[in-house]
């Protein structure tokens, strides 16, 4: 019975993903395409601008590069590249939307509305670092590979420092302290693995990339508790205590921390102490804590209602199916 609900999600899964697929990229039927023989340029404009208000974005597409290969220099060729960009970002073409931003940024760099092209190009990339799953299950997205999140925040940074009065401005920095936030777990989730293979300066390196780089993020207080254990057990004391110092002065609420303010440090690591068991049946049996620090429930708001939820704490079979990516 345990198994039968996963099944049920993927037979759903596969048998809507046709339908899914053409009713998000609003996709026409054949019979009902225009037909665009003898088009004159704003003939295919104004075909296009209904496409895009209809939110046919694939016919769109088709369009937009029929338009560009047909009137390559015409009075609406470098709105259509805009609207290109747009139209692929819409349709979940991401790779393709960037690389078409890319274009336009190198063909048009002083272009009115060259903001518009990196504002999508950045929108583009944070939409893939979310990944499809996201739409669909509770995922936890500071696991995955940061690539496309880096390059989202790069590029909404290039964006405000070239266009600082943009009006797509405010939204790329909210879009950056979100980006950034995710940025700086993922280095502390890396510390944590690097605990769990007795890597104890490359935790600390990461704990300290943590501090220096990724101020005011709520990742801060785990980074200076990752640099206090990580020196603790490299016997690097001085190091170790001026770690601890910092986050019981800043952050003392802290888990690592006692009542009174003294980090509660660990002698050993999970690897150490895994036994038998633990080793022939691959982690899955007599799990014991790993050592490695998250305090999201307490510094980041997104996650202490989670926390607070008793039925969130206890893993769901797709936390375990999943190592702990989704659910």
């Amino acid at each position: 019975m345990r198994l039968l609900l996963p099944l049920l999600l993927c037979t759903m899964l596969l048998a809507n993903g046709c339908a899914w697929f053409n009713k998000v990229n609003n996709i026409r039927d054949e019979d009902d395409l225009p037909d665009t023989t003898g088009y004159t340029e704003k003939d295919f404009y104004e075909a296009i601008q209904n496409d895009l208000r209809g939110g046919f974005w694939q016919t769109a597409i088709d369009n937009l590069e029929a338009l560009e290969a047909q009137y390559p220099f015409g009075d609406y060729a470098e709105q259509a590249q805009l609207e290109l960009i747009y139209a692929r970002f819409k349709s979940s073409e991401y790779e393709t939307a960037i690389a078409a931003a890319d274009r336009f940024i190198r063909l048009h760099p002083q272009h009115p509305n060259v903001d518009y092209a990196y504002y999508l190009k950045g929108l583009s990339s944070f939409s893939q670092s979310r990944g499809f799953f996201d739409q669909l299950l509770p995922t936890d997205e500071t696991k995955r590979d940061p690539g496309s999140a880096r390059n989202s925040f790069s590029t909404f940074s290039e964006l405000l420092n070239r266009f600082p009065e943009s009006p797509y401005a405010p939204d790329a920095r909210k879009r950056m302290i979100y980006l950034r936030n995710i940025l700086a777990r993922h280095e502390i989730h890396a510390a944590n693995y690097y605990f769990f293979r007795g890597a104890y300066l490359a935790a600390a390196n990461r704990g300290r990339y943590v501090v220096e780089n990724f101020q005011k993020t709520p990742a801060v207080p785990d980074g200076l508790a990752v640099m206090a254990q990580a020196y603790h057990l490299m016997q690097m004391n001085d190091l170790a205590n001026d770690a601890a110092s910092l986050l019981a002065k800043n952050y003392p609420t802290h888990p690592a921390l006692d009542t009174d303010g003294s980090f509660m440090y660990q002698e050993t690591t999970t690897e150490m102490k895994r036994s038998w068991t633990n080793k022939l049946t691959a982690g899955l049996m007599d799990k014991s804590e790993p050592l490695g620090f998250d305090s999201r429930h307490l510094f980041n708001d997104r996650y202490k209602s989670i926390h607070e939820d008793p039925e969130r704490k206890k893993r769901s079979w797709l936390s375990k199916l999943t190592l702990g990516i989704f659910d």
